[in-house]
């Protein structure tokens, strides 16, 4: 039995609300209207966060300083570090726990859009939302697949970009491995071979929503989230 089952009480309310739409509209379409309107209503949580990254960024000059002053005392950085957040009512995980409690809800939307059902017995562009890659068959069908993955390498190169310039704005040494954090954007591809053809249709439409926000959010700004939740 898989850990997620125990969210299969929210998936049968998600299936419930999409084949409702589904009755209405392409069941693809569905999908797409139905995640854009989860992230809608997760937008207060993303404000949130970006407001405590924003925070976290303003003091990170004066965070260096007290490192560098106490680099030899521990004890001695841990104390003037608390004071400073305290001062500045500043949380050292502000931004975090917003990103945090958005996990169950992309968690619920996952395990829709893999989990054998009949919304994927609908097609998209005449494949079938359960289909996988591997078992495509015929041009049209590596196409739609062709296609999705495009989108997602597109966004995935928008996000490539931004973390390169809010990584060199943040960095004035380099730090170990930080050179490959940017090429995490395009994970999102990656997984999308793994899974049907809905979840990509899914990761597609919750990755152009997370870029949007955080274009939105971050404008004017070098800021980057530190982490970006597109699941």
């Amino acid at each position: 039995m898989s850990v997620l089952s125990v969210l299969d009480p929210a998936v049968t309310v998600a299936h419930a609300v999409v084949s409702a739409i589904a009755h209405v509209l392409p069941t693809a379409l569905a999908i797409v209207l139905f995640v854009l309107a989860v992230r809608l209503c997760l937008h207060p949580l993303a404000r949130a966060a970006a407001r405590g990254e924003k925070a976290r960024s303003k003091l990170a000059p004066k965070v260096a300083e007290l490192n560098k002053k106490h680099r030899n005392s521990p004890e001695k950085a841990r104390e003037a570090l608390a004071e400073l957040y305290r001062k500045e009512q500043v949380s050292p995980f502000a931004g975090c726990l917003p990103m945090l409690v958005q996990i169950p809800f992309f968690s619920v939307m996952y395990r829709l859009f893999t989990t054998p059902n009949d919304l994927l017995d609908h097609t998209l562009f005449g494949v079938p939302l359960g289909l996988h890659v591997g078992n495509a068959h015929g041009a049209g069908q590596f196409a739609v697949f062709g296609l999705l993955y495009a989108g997602l390498a597109a966004v995935g190169y928008v996000n490539y970009r931004r973390a390169r310039r809010a990584a060199a704005a943040a960095q004035t040494t380099p730090q170990p491995g930080a050179a490959l954090l940017p090429y995490l954007s395009f994970a999102s591809v990656l997984f999308a071979v793994l899974v049907p053809a809905a979840a990509g249709l899914y990761l597609l439409t919750t990755s152009v929503w997370s870029a949007s926000e955080r274009a939105w959010l971050y404008r004017g700004t070098n800021q980057a989230p530190a982490a970006a939740l597109a699941l």
